[in-house]
């Protein structure tokens, strides 16, 4: 089943007449810091090419102080870290590939045992990589013959307009795609002790938006890219998906079973949503007039977005507001928003600056009674005069939300 136009269409025309609530003049961020940091990963020949990205966490159900915590490095594929940030793994990405997010699921059936498992977005050749966690680290399990995700050919991925974002559900996938405003939703099934996929449905957000005036508008962006969605979460209580897209808002999806079963709903747009801007292709940047008040807080772009639950439908939403490098806190059952926090420099680790993954768990760690936050920090330091990145380690307490 597809359900793409006419309910893009219904977005773009409804949702953002509504506009938001008006917010109160905002309170400096809370200013917490990371209890530790991962190894820096370098993106240059001598470093692998390694990009640290998106982080899940893996909660050991028999032993809680041996979990994992399990970062992508695009071309540098998987790093598996233990709770004091040391790397115990590193996975390669199989040729041509390129890992761009990771999310965990728990109780897979996989023949008559029940495993958990890491589902990871390969964009460098459209598929999905599954691989089998357990204390002692993580084993692929993928079928030999997965299909592209969303590519027609060969030919096709070699635009890279591929696999990119990813949350997992019972036994769903939602995966975004690369330069598109398409989400589509996969089955992950057993075949001969491997794991495959299939499509379910697909839903693609507006790329296009009539403001409140009259106007039209389109976010500023390369010539021939629509507006994508990296970060997403799904809340499988409260069936809902969270899907961010960078250069317009954080939307809200319900889910049923393997479909988009509502209209998207904005939960907060942009701080660029609705303003001129002008595209520069020498730095490939876009200058943007700040001239009326459609936007919201975030600065561009929205990215990754995690909910740390405090009873069945209670809890945070928790999103990266990556052109400021600061963090917004919702309301997991309303998306009122409550708070804004930033991580500064600490005494065991450096800032967290242009986010993009994040990662919670409200489970009881060793070293994190309340829970542990990992967050993508884009801009390591120090690095030695290389692109550096990695990702920090976050005591739930330091927000100072109740749990």
């Amino acid at each position: 089943m597809q359900r793409t136009t006419g309910i893009a269409a219904l977005v773009a025309l409804t949702t953002l007449a509504a506009g938001l609530p008006a917010y109160a003049a905002e309170r400096p961020p809370r200013q917490i810091t990371a209890t530790i940091e991962t190894p820096s990963l370098f993106d240059d020949e001598a470093g692998g090419d390694a990009d640290a990205d998106d982080p899940a966490i893996w909660i050991n159900p028999a032993d809680r102080g041996r979990s994992l915590v399990i970062g992508t490095a695009k071309n540098g594929g998987l790093r598996v870290y233990d709770l004091k940030g040391r790397e115990v793994q590193s996975i390669a990405t199989p040729e041509g590939g390129r890992f761009n997010n990771v999310d965990v699921l728990s109780g897979f059936k996989l023949g008559k045992k029940k495993v958990d498992i890491a589902v990871v977005t390969d964009r460098g050749l459209d598929k999905l990589r599954i691989y089998k966690i357990e204390a002692n680290g993580l084993t692929d399990i993928t079928s030999a013959d997965v299909p592209l995700l969303f590519s027609k050919d060969e030919a096709e991925v070699e635009e890279q307009a591929t696999g990119y974002g990813i949350a997992v559900y019972d036994r769903y996938a939602v995966v975004s795609r690369r330069h598109s405003t398409r989400l589509g939703i996969f089955r992950l099934e057993e075949k001969n002790g491997k794991v495959t996929y299939r499509t379910t449905d697909t839903l693609d957000l507006p790329r296009e938006f009539r403001l409140p005036n009259g106007e039209r508008w389109t976010p500023c962006l390369e010539p021939g890219e629509d507006p994508q969605v990296e970060g997403m979460v799904v809340d499988a209580e409260a069936g809902v998906l969270y899907a961010a897209q960078e250069d317009v808002a954080l939307w809200r999806i319900n889910l049923a079973g393997g479909t988009f079963s509502s209209i998207p709903r904005v939960v907060e747009r942009v701080r660029e949503f609705g303003q001129p801007a002008t595209y520069d292709p020498e730095t490939e940047e876009c200058t943007v007039e700040y001239v009326n008040g459609y936007g919201g807080r975030i600065t561009a772009d929205v990215e990754g977005a995690t909910v740390y639950p405090t009873g069945k439908r209670s809890g945070y939403l928790i999103v990266s507001s990556q052109g400021d490098s600061r963090f917004f806190v919702y309301d997991r059952r309303t998306n009122k928003p409550l708070t804004i926090f930033s991580v500064t420099d600490g005494r065991n680790a450096d800032g967290v600056q242009h986010s993009d993954g994040a990662a919670v768990t409200a489970v009881a760690l060793p070293g994190y009674p309340k829970g542990l936050l990992v967050l993508h920090d884009g801009e390591n330091t120090p690095n030695d005069d290389r692109t550096s990145t990695n990702f920090k380690f976050v005591d739930w307490r330091s927000l100072g939300l109740p749990s």
